[in-house]
């Protein structure tokens, strides 16, 4: 199931796990000049199920207003691999750059049950937009 999306996040909500994000323009770590726009989201991950679980991997797929798609995958997030119990929760800021000032990201966790059973919870996507084009 996936939420309605605001201008700067989404919600999505996979098997019982809740992914809610929120991004902003970080102006002072941008270089517009030299075609550099970086964006922070933060990422809260909710279980709301009845089984513990933990999260294995990332995929981000990244897409600039050009329509340029960049996919990123690894392990974790933010060098973690985070458990969550149930009502358990877990959050995190990270960045990503773009050569242009506005763009979408959205993506898959993997995660795994304690009983050895793996699936895919969905980042519902989301805008990337440098703060002056908002309207």
């Amino acid at each position: 199931m996936v939420l309605p999306e605001s201008e700067h996040g989404s919600i999505a909500v996979t098997e019982g796990i809740r992914i809610t994000v929120r991004s902003e323009y970080d102006p002072s770590r941008s270089a517009p000049d030299r075609q550099l726009w970086i964006f922070l989201y933060t990422v809260t991950i909710e279980n709301e199920g009845e089984e513990i679980v933990q999260l294995l991997d990332r995929h981000w797929i990244i897409t600039n207003e050009s329509g340029s798609v960049q996919e990123v995958k690894g392990p974790g997030v933010v060098g973690e691999q985070p458990t969550l119990p149930p009502g358990g929760s877990f959050e995190y800021t990270s960045a990503c750059p773009l050569n242009t000032p506005t763009g979408t990201m959205r993506g898959l966790y993997t995660l795994v049950r304690s009983d050895g059973r793996s699936f895919q919870a969905r980042v519902g996507e989301f805008h990337l937009s440098e703060t002056f084009l908002i309207n």
